[in-house]
């Protein structure tokens, strides 16, 4: 199709539309979409094999025979994305909103852009805008959610994420911050269910054994508690801060069983001796440790 348009001084553009092979041409602007879909296609086959220059190139000359494929800014914006060039993949979509304003898959991608380079409020947008015009989308309120949860807004992320879980998405993510919204808002009922929903969906996914055991710690179900953190333990064992309150709970649960709570402190020395952040800490414990000893020798002559 051809488009010819002949502008006058001080008047709109007049279009006349001739059929002629896939070319288009607005003003000056000459768009080839079938050329286009050929190197979009490639740059689909070459990302597919690895080839992810190759890919990048394709989609590139697929954008510069029709500067209005929105497809393939995406697909080339994914890319940037994975290579973690965050200014380049902000940049792609950016372009490919402002070619499709109702484009929900490249706004939603805006917003997880925004999201790592932290314009939370950015991000915000670009998800309801998503919504907006794609309102049956589960992922997007998960997207949404993430928006809330960075900014510390606890009280639209239990609201965006209920929606989510209702409209039957989610997963051990979403259910882990929405944990963490009823966690900040001193509603630990709610809060244990969202972990231990977080952990049906990955039985070994740290933060929620870990979040679940600070809630029992809190309220002083000192079994529960270390259970939970032990359970942390096993999904990563070089979380020192899961062994310090493993130690705290266990002592807690029994605080006269000293060969067991000496145990569980050296467990945790052991483990963060060599990480400066837990310094002050091993230091602590390694006195504690002391005081437990003489104790437990206070205790044998009584």
């Amino acid at each position: 199709m051809v488009v010819k348009a002949n502008m006058k001084l001080h008047a709109l553009l007049v279009f006349t539309m001739v059929m002629m092979s896939s070319v288009l041409i607005i003003g000056n602007a000459l768009a080839d979409t079938e050329k286009a879909k050929e190197h979009y296609n490639t740059g689909i086959q070459e990302a597919q094999a690895g080839n992810t220059d190759a890919a990048v190139v394709a989609y590139k000359a697929a954008i510069a025979s029709d500067a209005d494929y929105v497809d393939a800014y995406i697909n080339l914006g994914a890319i940037y994305f994975q290579q973690k060039d965050y200014q380049k993949a902000l940049d792609t979509y950016t372009t490919a909103t402002e070619k499709d304003p109702q484009n929900s898959a490249a706004l939603a991608n805006l917003g997880r852009v925004q999201l790592k380079l932290k314009k939370y409020a950015e991000a915000e947008a670009s998800f309801k805008t998503a919504i907006g015009i794609d309102s049956t989308n589960a992922d997007l309120y998960k997207e949404l959610g993430k928006a809330y949860f960075y900014k510390k807004d606890y009280a639209k992320l239990i609201e965006t994420l209920t929606k989510c879980h209702e409209m039957g998405g989610g997963d051990h993510l979403s259910y882990y911050m929405l944990g963490k919204g009823y966690q900040k808002t001193a509603k630990s009922t709610n809060a244990v269910a969202g972990f231990k929903k977080s952990i049906e969906f990955k039985s070994d996914y740290y933060n929620s054994h870990f979040a679940l055991g600070q809630v029992y710690l809190g309220q002083e179900k000192f079994k529960s508690s270390a259970a939970a953190f032990k359970a942390a333990l096993k999904a990563n064992p070089k979380k020192y801060l899961a062994s310090y309150n493993y130690a705290v709970a266990i002592e807690s649960s029994n605080p006269e069983n000293y060969t067991r709570n000496i145990q569980v402190w050296n467990d945790f020395i052991k483990l963060a001796k060599k990480n400066p952040k837990a310094k002050t800490s091993v230091a602590n414990a390694q006195q504690h440790v002391k005081e437990l000893m003489e104790a437990a020798e206070q205790a044998d002559l009584n």
